[in-house]
């Protein structure tokens, strides 16, 4: 699959870089205890870490608040994906167990401080753009809710956009059916490259531990 970065985007933030990872031939399914576990416990040290702290002050949220300004989005109004979890934590509504894919997805979301999606790949069309999402542009998010996405980042298709590290739509979400997924981590700018790569092969590896299959990941972005 291929995947690229729009020129705009690397205009407007130089230092910008992703982690992508493919994976084939994997089983989606229920979270083994392990991963369960590690998830609540991880959510409860978050909680007494926040207390008379705030969400915003957190570093990889600050940088990805200050993503979205670049590009145009009022951070206050469109959060990043990372932050709505981390202000789940705050008020202990503690995110469930949902599946394996989703799981590790949160898990290491609220690990990286960074928005992570994870698409099914069999249901993209075509070369993966990383762009900034146009006027009159909208899908409906996995919040159930038309989101508007204009200047928001998007990953597009040749469909059309299908994530964002705002909300993913509800066009390419990973299933109990998904053998083969896209996996984007939107890293935060201030990674360096070989922190980008540990980054992103450690999530690598548990995935493939639960999941199976066999995977491939790259960084893009790093010049």
């Amino acid at each position: 699959m291929e995947v690229q970065l729009s020129s705009e985007i690397i205009e407007q933030i130089p230092d910008f870089k992703l982690g992508v990872i493919e994976y084939r031939n994997i089983m989606v399914g229920e979270s083994p205890q392990m991963l369960r576990g590690r998830l609540q416990l991880f959510q409860e040290s978050i909680y007494f870490d926040l207390e008379g702290n705030k969400v915003t002050d957190i570093p990889g949220i600050q940088e990805w608040r200050g993503i979205f300004k670049k590009t145009g989005k009022d951070p206050n109004r469109y959060r990043p994906s990372v932050e709505a979890l981390f202000r789940r934590v705050q008020k202990q509504n503690y995110l469930p167990s949902v599946q394996s894919a989703i799981d590790i997805n949160n898990f290491f979301s609220l690990q990286y401080q960074v928005p992570i999606g994870i698409y099914d790949l069999d249901l993209l069309k075509g070369l993966v753009e990383i762009r900034i999402g146009n006027e009159g542009e909208e899908y409906t998010g996995l919040n159930g809710r038309k989101n508007t996405l204009e200047r928001l980042i998007v990953s597009s298709d040749l469909t059309g956009p299908f994530g964002s590290p705002f909300v993913d739509s509800n066009r390419t979400p990973v299933t109990y059916e998904t053998k083969n997924a896209l996996q984007i981590i939107y890293l935060r700018p201030s990674t360096d490259l070989e922190n980008a790569n540990k980054l992103t092969e450690s999530l690598m590896n548990m995935f493939t531990q639960i999941h199976g299959g066999e995977a491939s990941y790259r960084i893009l972005g790093c010049h």
